[in-house]
Parts: C-alpha cells; sequence; structure tokens
C-alpha cells in the first residue's frame, strides 16, 4: 500500500477506459450510469453531457437489443465520454456493444450462460483491447455457494472469484470487480474480503442505496468507510432519479476521505441562537454561485479552495480568516475575510455576492 491522503490506498492492477486509468495508484474515477432508454440517441447523448460537465468520468449504458446496441454505435461517434456497455445475460449483445465501440463491457459471466458464450465475449474484447467489468449481486451467487455460505459477504466475494477464475481460464486478464450490496455492512464487508482475496481493481458502490437524501448517507457511509481502509479503485453512488445528482455526492466522499485534494471545500457553522444573520441563506447562495465553477476548478489541477461562511464571533473569525475567502457574520453585517486579511465590512444582504466576487477573484488571478 501507499498513501493516498488518509488512507492507505491498497496498489492493485491497473486497466484503462479510454484514457482513464483504474487501479495502480490512479485517482479513484468517478462513474455513474444513463437512465435514458439506449435507443434514443439524442436524450442519451444530452444525459451523457450533462454528467460530464457535472465531474463524471466514466458512464455506463445498458445495451439490452440489438437496436441498442447500434444505437449504443451511434452514442459512441458523437462523444469522448468513456462509455462501458452493461450486459445482462445475451453474451451477443456484449458481442455487438464491444463491436460497436465499448471502451468496456460490464458482465456477469454467471448469468451470461455457458462457457462457449463467456468465450464469445472474452475474443472479442480481447481483439478490441477494452477491459471486462466482473459485477455480481446477491440475486446472481451460484447455487453451490449459496448452500455453502448463503447471501453472505463470503458468498458474494467467493462467486465474484469464481467468475473471475473463469476469464483467467479463458487467458483474460483485463479486469475490474464489484460486487454491490444494497446493505451497508455487508457491502464494506464483501469488498474488505475481495480486497484480501485479489489484486485486480475494485469498482465501488452501495446498490440500489434509494433516493437522494437515503442514499447519499447509506453512500457516504459505505463508500466513505472504504475509501478510508484504502479500498476502491473507481466508484459509483447510486441514486434514484437523475444520475446527475450522484456525481456532487461522489466528488464530496472523495474529497472527506482524502482522496481528492482539489475542488470547494465549504466551511459553515450549523448556527445557533447567537447567529443573528441568515446564514442557511447565504450558504445556499454562496453554494449555487460558485459550485458549478468545481468541475473545471477539479481538471485544471488547482488545490483545494476552501471558502468558510461563520454566523457568531464564536469561531467565526477564526474559521474565516484561516479560509482561502471568508465571511464572519455579526448582527446583520458580516467582515469578509481573503487570505487571512480582512477586506471590508459588508451588510447581510451583500455577504454572498462579496464572498462569490472574491471567489472569482481569486480564480482569475490563478488563471
Amino acid at each position: 500500500m501507499t498513501s493516498g491522503g488518509m488512507d492507505l490506498r491498497k496498489i492493485t492492477r491497473q486497466i484503462e477506459v479510454r484514457g482513464v486509468k483504474i487501479g495502480g495508484g490512479a485517482p479513484v474515477s468517478i462513474q455513474s450510469m444513463t437512465n435514458t432508454d439506449t435507443r434514443d440517441v439524442r436524450a442519451t447523448l444530452e444525459q451523457i453531457r450533462r454528467l460530464g460537465e457535472a465531474g463524471c468520468e466514466i458512464a455506463r449504458i445498458a445495451v439490452s437489443d440489438r437496436e441498442g446496441a447500434e444505437a449504443f454505435g451511434e452514442i459512441r461517434k458523437q462523444t469522448d465520454m468513456p462509455l462501458v456497455a452493461d450486459i445482462q445475460f445475451d453474451y451477443r449483445m456484449a458481442v455487438a456493444a464491444a463491436e460497436n465501440g465499448a471502451d468496456a463491457v460490464r458482465i456477469n459471466p454467471g448469468n451470461i450462460g455457458s462457457r462457449e458464450r463467456v468465450l464469445a465475449v472474452v475474443k472479442e474484447c480481447k481483439k478490441r483491447g477494452i477491459p471486462i467489468r466482473v459485477g455480481v449481486n446477491s440475486g446472481s451467487v451460484e447455487k453451490d455457494i449459496l448452500e455453502e455460505y448463503g447471501v453472505t459477504p463470503r458468498g458474494l466475494a467467493e462467486s465474484a472469484m469464481r467468475n473471475v477464475k473463469l476469464l483467467e481460464d479463458l487467458d483474460f486478464g483485463d479486469i475490474v470487480i464489484s460486487a454491490k450490496a444494497s446493505d451497508v455492512q455487508k457491502n464494506f464487508e464483501t469488498y474488505r474480503i475481495l480486497s484480501d482475496m485479489t489484486d485486480y481493481p475494485l469498482h465501488i458502490g452501495v446498490t440500489e442505496s434509494g433516493d437522494r437524501t437515503r442514499g447519499t448517507i447509506k453512500s457516504a457511509a459505505g463508500l466513505g468507510a472504504l475509501l478510508l481502509e484504502g479500498i476502491g479503485d473507481t466508484m459509483r453512488v447510486s441514486l434514484t432519479g437523475d444520475p446527475v445528482d450522484e456525481i456532487p455526492v461522489a466528488r464530496e466522499i472523495l474529497k472527506c476521505t482524502g482522496n481528492l485534494n482539489r475542488g470547494i471545500n465549504l466551511v459553515s457553522c450549523p448556527t445557533c441562537s447567537r447567529c443573528r444573520t441568515d446564514l442557511p441563506e447565504i450558504t445556499s447562495e454562496v453554494m449555487k454561485a460558485v459550485e458549478s465553477r468545481e468541475p473545471a476548478l477539479i481538471r485544471s489541477g488547482r488545490s483545494m479552495i476552501t471558502v468558510a461562511v461563520m454566523g457568531c464571533a464564536v469561531n467565526g473569525p477564526g474559521e474565516a480568516k484561516g479560509a482561502d475567502i471568508g465571511a464572519a457574520c455579526g448582527d446583520g453585517k458580516a467582515v469578509i475575510f481573503a487570505d487571512g486579511e480582512i477586506l471590508r465590512t459588508v451588510p447581510e444582504s451583500e455577504i454572498a455576492g462579496a464572498l462569490t466576487a472574491e471567489f472569482d477573484k481569486l480564480i482569475s488571478d490563478e488563471c
């Protein structure tokens, strides 16, 4: 293992998905999955565009039929986003997706069928130099493994490794593994076992985690715990709804676990009876104004920018002074700081605007 922020990252083998490195000490990449009808090329491309603007690095697309495979080919021609074809059951769709430009293929070999069918997928992926993600879940664990282990972390890990062994026996080793569960504790233990069993890169996530509120909490607990253990090479936060909402959650988890030292770090106090300004509204205004710049900031390589919005004189001045940009609020007004220096005092109605202006100035000066 090697130091990677707050944690010790396990060094795994490295694969590549259209230029995005996964494993081998590369930064943890953020993935999502489109939920448009794949056959609707325009709608799918629009969602991929929005995902990319939000900071998604790899998009997965379901391919369920021949028409979907052909649409996948059209989508591939019109975007630079790395695309993974998600296949369930029909090996022919995996082959067709690879033929139509997939940068990786996600399959559950146990659901594909016979060895010959898996071999057909392997041959096509090998021919085109694209990796296979082995994805298993509680509904696909083999009968004999179920009888011995049940639907347990050990059972899920054993199922994943059996399917990896099948690919290895077919002389294929360009592999990434996922074995997600919706139960956070089971999910955590499964990946810990897998990490001990193999050095293939791991795609982590808590599957079927729920809506934006509950799913964010479950994902933060499950993925954060794994990342702090040094486990995980690429990740998806799975939320019910617009997949674009997954990206800022994933980014924040990476920042909090020391796996991303770029972007925006917001510090704001929880408020108490000493607060004499509408801090929630001010904080919301500031974040709405600056968060759209975060993906570009991350891509630029600029180190983390800390923005502090503090509500009273207890910790406010110290926190604000220690930030790149900060406001220490008082009774209907605030002192604005930049790089530890007091700039001016502004009334409550101008706090958000003043912080945003200083943020833009900082970015402009850096550029």
